[in-house]
């Protein structure tokens, strides 16, 4: 889940690696490095820890040159250290790579017996080694990278330079992001994501699995690694650079988190039928036909993803009455799952490159299964294998911990299980109706939450900001959105919380209660709100700090909170994209007061490419 970038024109190469890196860094930020063509020779700069520390490097060793490679680390292979950051340089030539070879064991033996000095623990100075040894055959750099990658097993991005051919970059991709941006005139570039290309040119190329791509200034030229050359048309990428920039937040993820109504009304754009009360399905890529064949549904996600996709499972099941699971991707793998055909498979996953919910999608889909992936980044690997995909539309997130993308994927579930219900005769035309009106005005109620209850929230998180154990408890839909509360405030503040079906507090969680522990109870006015009251009083007895998110005008819940944030009444699917929002700001704003790094939180990295 690294990030690399690469350049190859007639500017100096060293400040647009830079700023890609900068626009990158969310994908890690244990080590930085550059590696330039200088005037005689292939010079690197590496350094530990935030990128500002390479600009350091940079700014007392400048690099020149007009064609180079950059790369910013989240740690798989070797410990963080300058050694172990990329570029890693064999010969004349230098490569950075995001991914996993899988294979290295057996490959460092290899090669170390081939007599290769070997100086870091990471896996990616081997790609170097192996390249090296094939310009010693006598190859140039295309067919050294590719006769190279004939030898590795395992997922990689690469950008390679060599000293021999100054003029060109080659890079190649297997199971990790990859995109080629295409300048208007004498240049090039490549990158781990959008974002790094924005403010240079709009126009991309996305390299499948097995493909590889020579980058020159004038040209770009596709092949698969077999030799064939692919022809594709790049495509025309509308965010502009000022999406990924914090626009007067503190953090991207307060930005982001105020950025959930455009994102729900660019997700809500050309789906929602509000004189039918029906939802358009042609992006969807599921016909009539497929929607009425379905057995039933598994849903396959991580982390944050997967809570959305347990509003999914609430959803698909009492929508469209059809039998749904979830799964965890990484217990999905390997677990001999029974899969057949008739299931429709749903792959959740921001990126589209989370590689355990890739796997685990490719699993089901070789067991006859039908893969719909709901993914916020066009083209990637997951709708790439995908039978149909329904795009989310959040824009690039650059926190790491994930809102919009959150809200949207939660939108396009219910918006497929509308569809799907009426379909299927499942859902009748006026609950559709009601629905479909209700998310059209949805994002102006998100804005009102959001500006409403914000300095309540952030009272909230000052008084509490001290709290070494928070709990988090809701029912029905509220139980996923109690589960992603608690996964914020871990990820962020690195406060021990936890998300429970509040049904469950009886099971063993009210041990933990005491007049210390802050406990959220989710209280929309819902088919689950008496039930949902009795356990907060159950906590309250405790002498438990309640803070009730609550359905506005709700005395009851009034009455046995100590806080109460309250919000607007809408039907019980809509609820979650209310209540989750007091949930995000508590977290940020613990996390803020704190004093942790709110955007890249320690350990995490925001692109799950590794297993």
């Amino acid at each position: 889940m690294c990030g690399i970038v690469g350049y190859v024109g007639g500017t100096a190469s060293a400040p647009i690696l830079v700023d890609g890196l900068r626009r990158l860094e969310y994908r890690g930020y244990d080590s930085a490095g550059l590696a330039v063509h200088g005037p005689k020779s292939i010079e690197v700069r590496r350094a530990v820890g935030k990128l500002r520390n390479l600009e350091t490097a940079l700014s007392e060793r400048p690099l020149q040159g007009n064609v180079g490679i950059g790369h910013t680390r989240w740690a798989t292979h070797g410990r963080p250290s300058e050694v172990n950051a990329h570029p890693h340089v064999a010969g004349p030539v230098a490569v950075v790579h995001n991914g996993i070879i899988e294979n290295h064991l057996e490959l460092r033996k290899r090669l170390v017996e081939a007599g290769c000095k070997i100086a870091s623990d990471t896996d990616t100075e081997l790609v170097a080694h192996l390249v090296h040894l094939e310009v010693e055959r006598g190859k140039d750099l295309e067919s050294a990278v590719r006769a190279a990658l004939g030898e590795v097993q395992g997922a990689y991005a690469i950008a390679v330079l060599s000293s021999l051919e100054p003029h060109r970059i080659v890079v190649a991709k297997s199971s990790s992001p990859l995109v080629v941006g295409l300048g208007d005139e004498g240049e090039n570039f490549c990158a781990s994501d959008i974002p790094a290309l924005l403010p240079y040119t709009k126009k991309m190329l996305f390299l499948e699995d097995g493909e590889m791509a020579v980058l020159e200034a004038s040209s770009v030229r596709v092949t698969t690694l077999e030799g064939k050359v692919v022809e594709r048309a790049p495509r025309v990428i509308d965010w502009s650079p000022v999406m990924a920039e914090k626009a007067g937040y503190k953090h991207f993820m307060l930005k982001e988190i105020f950025e959930q109504p455009r994102a729900l009304e660019d997700t809500f754009r050309g789906r929602l039928d509000r004189e039918s009360g029906d939802i358009h399905g042609h992006e969807i890529g599921l016909s009539d036909d497929d929607a009425r064949a379905i057995r039933r549904v598994v849903l396959l996600a991580c982390g944050t993803s997967h809570h959305a996709a347990l509003t999914g499972r609430y959803f698909l099941e009492s929508l469209a009455k059809i039998p749904t699971t979830i799964e965890i991707a990484s217990e999905f793998r390997g677990r001999d799952a029974v899969i057949c055909e008739g299931d429709l498979v749903i792959a959740v996953s921001q990126s589209g490159e989370t590689l355990d919910t890739l796997v685990a999608a490719k699993e089901a889909k070789a067991k006859g299964a039908k893969i719909l992936s709901i993914v916020n980044v066009i083209d990637s690997a997951i709708p790439r294998m995908s039978d149909a995909t329904f795009y989310t539309h959040a824009g690039p997130e650059i926190g790491v911990a994930s809102t919009k993308c959150f809200s949207t994927q939660v939108a396009n579930m219910l918006m497929f299980a509308i569809w799907l219900g009426r379909r299927r005769d499942a859902l009748s035309a006026d609950k559709a109706a009601e629905l479909v009106e209700g998310l059209a005005r949805l994002p102006q109620m998100m804005a009102d939450v959001l500006t409403g209850t914000r300095q309540l929230v952030a009272n909230l998180a000052r008084r509490y900001v001290e709290a070494r154990d928070v709990l988090f408890l809701g029912r029905g839909l509220s139980f996923p959105i109690a589960l992603e509360g608690a996964l914020k405030l871990k990820e962020i503040s690195y406060v021990h919380a936890e998300g429970y079906a509040a049904g469950e507090m009886k099971h063993g969680p009210i041990a933990l209660i005491d007049n210390r522990v802050p406990v959220f109870v989710l209280l929309p006015k819902d088919s689950h709100h008496e039930r949902s009251l009795s356990n907060l009083q159950e906590a309250k007895a405790r002498e438990a700090i309640v803070i009730g998110i609550a359905t506005e005008g709700d005395e009851e819940a009034r009455a046995v909170s100590d806080d109460l944030v309250e919000v607007p009444d809408v039907a019980e699917e809509l609820t979650p994209f209310l209540t989750v929002l007091p949930l995000q700001l508590y977290a940020y704003y613990v996390a803020d007061f704190k004093g942790t790094d709110v955007d890249q939180p320690r350990n995490l990295a925001k692109t799950v490419t590794v297993e």
